[in-house]
Formats: structure tokens, sequence, C-alpha cells
């Protein structure tokens, strides 16, 4: 399990010099009204806005979204299989065609072309039918005591099954030089507590429970209702003791550090000896334990549950995550239940499902290939201009600050200037000459490479942390802000349309991938990344005013977000959102700063119409335009720090005195906040 980065859920990318324009025009605005249309061929439209997306019968003031994307929100399906639509979701669509090219161009005997191979190969899951479950659902069954219990979810780290606690390898809080042990709470089928608590998540427990019973039924368990009860009611008592969401993302929460033997008195219930053993992990000095109380509380249930219900538990939970590599029944048993908590009607063709396997398990092998093919040398070396000119506007937005204190700035400074910036690919490519794949094998194929990857993540331990090391692999849609390690990583994938376009306008880029790399910046400085110096400490580096004013911005903040009502019955969660909800305002305004200054002091052309400042905030809203089912976004509101893309379109333009102003807003439209009441955070 590695560690969870700050990262969008979908991010955007661009390639732009401030001190030299690279897509800009030199075409001023027409005198007599004439729209002005950019001469390079952009991806979307003639200037890089799909102007047949917008409802221009909406004022931007009443409803931003419709006013940018109404017309394509209209005319628009998800399709069976996806859970949402947009620009990101349709990206990663794209990148998964792309790889799936490259997979299927690769030798069979390579390590990707076998693995797809195996996942491809039905026939042969067919006849093979359930043989390698029941060889580990007998493993389970061969386990005599709560030790032997223990000792069987370290071993299986990585593999099939689940673990009431589960570890991870990240950065020291004191000493960002080292790397410790991380220890967390676990032992949840459904997303989270809530979908065991809350009435509003009833469908979705009716579902698991029904999926539990034909489970125990396909493994041959005696009373499959019986055993689907007592896992049902186990899970409950796990989701009771278990700590909110929220309270799992604030880092003075769960900065908890112990060493093993006082891990061992702390939390004595559990068999923490033959637990490490498995895992192959010797007593330690310091151990962070995230959920502490919560991590107490399981203990003293694990001991109290009997041994039985705890194999039971088991079982199921290695059946269900063996399941998408077994027999056609076995995958649409699973998908009948996973489909309550998405909403979609139609599972994902398999040569999708096979292409995220190999992306999931040989990432950094096959990213090397998409990055040859689809990454051309100029764009890292433009984007990695662009994220310095980023910088130099987050700098000069520091330092016009005017709450924050000059010791608090310099320190702030310090932080921006020694953050890395990695673009594209790794510097070093992972070695994975070490993984066996097989052609014919896809239940050992899968094993073998979560076993692999596990140990990855497990050897990093009592190294030095090494800072150029990848999070996500090349091919992935995203970018991410590592946290302590004080770096903002942007993948390969994510820089292309429509969140990079070179010849795109200068705006629509800056108000895409501009705003995202202004989001990822400003990561280091949200909430929870304010609590972590320049050298990747946790400490507080804040004078006491600067960060009680600070706290008072973003209470104000999320009460905004707090007021959404996503669907029915489910609001934002400010506490859970408050960090993305910080980046993507400052992400906005640092953006749209390194914009104005990107024109050197000259005027930006109107283009069909719209100002510079215009297509810019056109730019940001088209890159987040989605479609989601309910029941997606209600395991959205319950479970991810990002608020749904609408609410991530219109709530940060709402605090945004040159949105306004872009767009005439005024007192009486719907979105309209009095200029004393905006925040001005960052």
């Amino acid at each position: 399990m590695i560690r969870m980065p700050y990262a969008l859920t979908a991010a955007s990318a661009l390639a732009l010099s401030l001190a030299a324009p690279a897509f800009a025009q030199d075409a001023p605005a027409s005198k007599d009204g004439d729209p002005i249309v950019v001469t390079a061929h952009s991806a979307i439209g003639d200037f890089g806005i799909d102007l047949t997306a917008r409802d221009t019968t909406a004022k931007p003031g009443d409803d931003f979204e419709r006013f940018a994307s109404g017309a394509w929100i209209d005319r628009t399906e998800i399709p069976g299989d996806r859970a949402s639509v947009g620009s990101f979701n349709d990206l990663r669509e794209d990148v998964t065609t792309q790889m799936n090219g490259l997979i299927k161009a690769a030798p069979a005997s390579s390590k990707p072309g076998a693995l797809y191979h195996s996942f491809m190969d039905q026939k042969t899951l067919e006849r093979v039918g359930l043989a390698p479950l029941k060889r580990d659902l007998a493993q389970v069954d061969a386990i005599t005591d709560k030790a032997g219990m223990a000792r069987y979810m370290g071993e299986t780290d990585g593999q099939f099954g689940l673990a009431l606690f589960n570890t991870y390898v990240d950065v020291d809080p004191e000493h960002p030089d080292r790397s410790v042990l991380n220890v967390v709470q676990g032992g949840l089928g459904l997303p989270e507590k809530d979908y065991y608590l809350n009435a509003r998540f009833a469908p979705q427990r009716a579902a698991y429970v029904d999926y539990l019973k034909r489970s125990f039924k396909a493994i041959g368990e005696p009373d499959p209702a019986a055993a689907a009860a007592k896992v049902m009611e186990f899970e409950t008592y796990i989701a009771q003791l278990s700590w909110d969401v929220a309270d799992r993302r604030n880092i003075d929460k769960t900065n908890n550090p112990y060493s093993t033997a006082e891990l061992k008195a702390y939390a004595p219930e559990f068999a923490w000896d033959a637990y490490f053993a498995g895992l192959g992990v010797p007593a330690q000095d310091k151990m962070i334990v995230n959920e502490n109380t919560a991590v107490q509380r399981l203990a003293k249930l694990f001991a109290a549950t009997p041994l039985e219900t705890l194999k039971l538990w088991e079982k199921f939970h290695v059946t269900d995550q063996a399941s998408p590599y077994l027999t056609k029944k076995m995958v649409d048993s699973r998908f009948q239940f996973t489909k309550t908590l998405s909403g979609v009607s139609t599972l994902r063709e398999r040569w999708k499902r096979g292409v995220d396997q190999v992306n999931a398990s040989l990432g950094e092998l096959v990213g090397q290939d998409y990055v040859e093919k689809y990454f051309p040398p100029k764009s890292k070396a433009m984007m990695e201009d662009l994220v310095k000119n980023l910088k130099l506007a987050m700098a000069d937005r520091i330092k016009a600050n005017g709450w924050m204190s000059e010791a608090t700035k310099d320190a702030a400074l310090a932080k921006l200037d020694n953050t890395l910036v990695m673009v594209g690919y790794p510097d070093k490519w992972r070695d994975y000459s070490a993984l066996q794949i097989k052609p014919d094998n896809l239940y050992a194929n899968v094993v073998a490479a979560s076993k692999f990857n596990s140990a990855y993540e497990l050897a990093k331990l009592g190294k030095p942390v090494d800072r150029k090391l990848w999070l996500m692999s090349p091919q992935t849609v995203n970018a991410y802000n590592g946290g302590q390690l004080n770096e903002i990583v942007f993948p390969a994938a994510i820089l292309q349309p429509p969140f990079f376009d070179p010849a795109a306008d200068p705006a629509v880029n800056y108000g895409a991938i501009g705003v995202v790399i202004g989001h990822e910046i400003s990561h280091s400085f949200d909430d929870q990344g304010r609590k972590i110096d320049a050298e990747g400490r946790i400490r507080d580096w804040w004078t006491p005013e600067d960060a009680k004013r600070f706290n008072a911005e973003a209470d104000e903040f999320g009460k905004q977000y707090a007021a959404f009502e996503v669907v029915p019955g489910a609001h934002i969660n400010p506490d859970l959102t408050m960090g993305e909800n910080i980046a993507d305002f400052a992400g906005l305004n640092v953006a749209l700063d390194a914009y104005h200054r990107s024109l050197g002091g000259k005027e930006a052309p109107v283009i069909d119409g719209l100002t510079g400042d215009q297509r810019f905030f056109l730019g940001y809203a088209q890159v987040w335009r989605s479609k989601a089912r309910e029941d997606s976004l209600r395991n959205q509101v319950a479970t991810d720090p990002h608020s749904p893309a609408r609410y991530r379109t219109i709530a940060p333009l709402r605090n945004l005195d040159a949105w306004y102003a872009a767009f005439g807003v005024k007192p009486g439209d719907a979105m309209y906040i009095p200029p004393e009441k905006r925040v001005r955070i960052w």
C-alpha cells in the first residue's frame, strides 16, 4: 500500500513560458467587433474552447457551469459502463486506447504481453475454474488460532484478502530524510464507515449482503446466509470503531509515533509479533499509528471476535479480491454488487480491464513505451518552464499577502523554493526483471505482481528517502503534490488535450493546465500542507496570529461548500474537502496572475468576442465539465477529499474578483457574494 499524496481527481496540462509566451497571438482585437480566430489548428474548436458546449441563454452569474458547458451537459449521455463523463474521464479512456495499442504490439513473451494475454484468455479461466482460489482458501481454513490469523494478514499483504490493519512506508515526520512504517485502520469491504451506518446507503448494504451470500455459496460454505450475517455484523462493528474519513487527513491527529513495544502495550489484544513477522518487518524504534484510538479499539474487537468469524471474513475477502481473475460467473457476481456503488449498468469491456491490470501491475515498465510514443521531449521542457513560471507567480502572491507576517512569508518562500518539480516520467525507471509473468496463469500473475509491488514499497523501510521516486506511472491522467516529499509531479498522460494544447490560446491553456499547476503548488500551503516545512518536517512554522487568520478564512470558505447539496441528503463535507477546495481557489488565483504576467503589459486580444480573462475562466470551467450518476456522487461525497466537479467549477469563482469583472456579475445574480464576504485565502 503506497502513501497517499495530495492529488487531483482530474488534473490538466500545458507548456508555456511567461517571459516569452510560446503560443501567444500578436493579432489585436478587431475594432468593428468581428471575431478573431487563432490560425493554428487546436484540438478543440478554433482556439481551445468548445463554443458549442455553451448555453448562452444562461447568465454567467447565475450558473457558470451552465453558461460554459450547459449545451454539452444536455446532449451528453453517460455510457453504461462509466460512472461519469467529462474531460478527465474522456482523456482516461483515450489513454486506455493508446495503452491497448502498445500492449497488444508487445511480444507475447514480454511481461506486458504475457500478462495481457493471460487476462484475455477467458477459455483457460473457465477451464481452471476456482481451483487456484480454493488453494488460498485452504490456507485460511488451516489457521488454528488468533496468532495464526494475525500472521496470515501480514503474510498476504499486497495479495488477495483483507487485514484489520494496513501498513505503508512514508517519510518520518521529524526526520524527512528517513522512512518510517505507518499503521492504519482497515477491515472494511464497503467504501467507508458511513456505508454501514447511514440510512441513505441501505441499498448498497443490501447489495453487499447479497454478494456475501453468493460468494459463500460459490466457495461451498454450508450456510451462506449465516456466514454473510456474521461478516456483515463484524464489519459493522469495525465501522463503528473507525475514525471518520475527515479526521484521517488531519496531520495533527494522525501523527502518532510508537515503537513496536509501545504499540504492543497500547493495543495488547492483537498479536502484533505474529503480524509483523508475517509482514517481514522487524521491531521498530518508531512507527506512525495514524488512527491510534481506532487501532486500539480494533485490537480489542479482534480479541473478542470468534476465530471462525474472522476466518469467514477473510475467506470472503480473498474471494472478493480474486473474483476479477476467475470465471465469468465470479466476475459477474462481483459486478452485480459493485455497480450499486457507482450506478453503472454495464461491465467495463474486458480489454479495458486488461489494460488497467497491466498498468496497475507493470506501471513504469509499460510507461516507458508510453512516454517514447506519446510524450515528446519538447513537451517535458516546455512544461518544466511553465511550472517555474507558476512558482514565480505563487511567490509574488505570498509576498503580497496582506494577512501574513514577514516571518511566515519568509518560511513559505523557502518552502516554495525547495519544491521539487517532476514532469512526464521518472529520471530512473524501476527494474522489473525479478518479476515472473506467465502467459497462461492470470491468478498467479496477479499474485506475483502484487507481492512484487508490495515488497518494493516495504523495501523503502530503513533506507534514506528518495525524492525522485514516482508515486504514479507516466500513463496516469492525474497530478500530485507529495506532501512531506515537497514535490509536485505531472505525469505525461495529462499533458495533452484537452488539458494541454500547444496550438490553443494561451488564456485557455492557463485556465486548464495553469490552474492545475497552481493547484499542486498551493497544496503545500493548504490546511494540511501548511503544517509541513521546507525540509518536509511536520511542524507549525506559522505565527499563531497568521494561523488564526488563515483558519478564520478557511472556516468561512468551508461554510460556502457545506451549503451545497450535491444529491438529496448529501452535502459536501468541508472538513474532508478543505485542502482540495483551497488548492482549487489558490490555483485559479496563481494561474490568472501568471497569465496576466505573460502578456508583458499588453492587452490580450479579443477572440470570437471573448476577452482574455473570459477565455481563461471558460477554459477552466470546460476542463471540469462533468456529468455523473447519483450513486457515484454519493460515493464521492462520502469518501473523496475532492468536491464534485460542478462545485470545483462554481465555488472558487464566487470568491474571485476578476471573475466578477470578466462577466459583469452583479448583486441579484445567484452566484454573487458581496466583496466584503469573499474569502481571500492566497
